[in-house]
């Protein structure tokens, strides 16, 4: 199946095609033409699996095809309520990639932050919202959002939010929302309390799921570096100083520090280039262009804007940030290793990092291999009993070492001593 197969507006196809996606994901090509058909959808599915398109494709076509023009301002007609600010942030930037060639506005507001800002841009007009639940009601409470106009409303991540607490958020919310709305409601499981919570959101809803990603290819060796955060940087030019690596996909979790990478990188005279949300398609498709044409030798993508990149017989992965989402990782290293070919993963890890590490393995059901003996050790890594016995032996020994030389030291400065006394 390809994208064109799914009926969606032209203008949506058109950016598409841009992200370089070609096939929807099994989410995607389920999901979409229920949601095109106006049913409400109960969806489970994994982050890192398409889900974000899945439901932004269809509601911006609906956005684009409704006969009814509002006069002046834009109105709320898309809510999306998702638990945490960095997914929000995510989920915001795909509307604004999908929605170019259509002049569907988003915004996203969240927490943490002052509100003057996104309060401009709402005053301004959206017709999609992306929001978290507690600036949601908060900015409702004020009076600076009204949901009176909403026809589609996706409740994301449902499983998690319920885990952090915003299920009394979630009853508030409900209760301000239109009776006569399409609801879409994502979950990466289906507990009871989610299926019960499920009810008193959807109307007769169409059921989808796909397998939650948990395999890496068996062409693909992983390895992991555990360093400490200041050491990241030096790491990394270690390792590229090995000729095998002709080329690299390099994985940063944010976009400033991607630009911060390639600065690096340019400045020991590795060319370098980055892909992310805040660079334009044309220099998105330029970089892209460079690293498949071997002008370039390093390319660092965030997440978002790395979905679509198909590059064939690419080798070397990299992790420079350990992604919180295990599929993220399963996602990240599937692309190198494709059809059979071998692959090499490499993933740098800072203390801090060490238990996002540890969820991976348990997703993929195996060990990454440690690289051990580097220049940059991670000092703040826990030790296994072995590990601790090895390294107070080193302590021990290098204590005595520096007594010894402090002592040999010593006496040769007396023997000076007296060497000048008797002159």
């Amino acid at each position: 199946m390809k994208f064109e197969d799914l009926n969606l507006d032209p203008s949506l196809l058109k950016a598409v095609a841009d992200q370089n996606y070609t096939e929807p994901t099994a989410i995607q090509a389920q999901a979409i033409p229920l949601i095109l058909k106006n049913n409400d959808v109960l969806g489970t599915a994994q982050t890192g699996t398409g889900k974000t398109a899945a439901f932004a494709l269809p509601i911006l076509h609906h956005l684009v095809n409704e006969k009814t023009h509002n006069n002046g301002r834009k109105k709320i007609r898309a809510l999306i309520v998702t638990p945490t600010r960095e997914l929000a942030i995510q989920i915001a930037e795909n509307f604004t990639d999908y929605s170019k060639y259509n002049g569907i506005k988003n915004t996203v507001i969240f927490g943490g932050v002052k509100q003057m800002k996104q309060v401009k841009r709402l005053e301004a007009g959206v017709d999609v919202l992306v929001a978290t639940p507690g600036r949601l009601l908060d900015l409702m409470g004020q009076g600076y959002i009204s949901l009176k106009d909403v026809g589609y409303f996706v409740l994301d991540e449902a499983d998690r939010m319920l885990d952090m607490g915003f299920i009394h958020d979630i009853k508030k919310l409900l209760e301000k929302l239109p009776k006569q709305r399409q609801s879409l409601f994502f979950s990466a499981t289906l507990p009871d309390s989610i299926l019960k919570l499920s009810n008193t959101i959807l109307h007769n809803p169409k059921k989808v799921a796909v397998h939650q990603v948990s395999t890496t290819a068996e062409t693909i060796q992983q390895s992991i570096y555990y360093t400490n955060k200041h050491d990241k940087n030096d790491l990394l030019l270690h390792i590229l100083k090995d000729k095998k690596i002709e080329q690299i996909l390099l994985f940063s979790r944010t976009k400033r520090g991607a630009d911060k990478i390639v600065k690096r990188l340019s400045k020991q005279n590795i060319k370098a280039a980055a892909i992310h949300g805040d660079k334009s398609q044309p220099q998105r498709q330029k970089a892209l262009q460079s690293f498949k044409n071997y002008d370039i030798r390093v390319l660092v993508a965030t997440d978002i804007a790395a979905r679509g990149i198909d590059i064939d017989k690419l080798t070397y992965v990299l992790n420079y940030d350990i992604p919180n989402e295990p599929e993220t990782y399963v996602h990240r290293i599937g692309r190198c290793g494709r059809a059979g070919e071998d692959g090499v993963s490499l993933s740098i890890c800072e203390p801090e990092e060490n238990v996002y590490a540890r969820d991976i393995e348990k997703l993929i059901k195996k060990q990454i291999k440690e690289v051990k003996g580097h220049p940059f050790p991670q000092t703040d890594k826990p030790m296994n009993a072995k590990e601790k016995k090895e390294f107070e032996k080193e302590k021990n020994r290098k204590k005595q070492e520096f007594f010894a030389n402090r002592k040999k030291k010593r006496n040769a400065a007396g023997g000076n001593n007296n060497r000048n006394n008797r002159r």
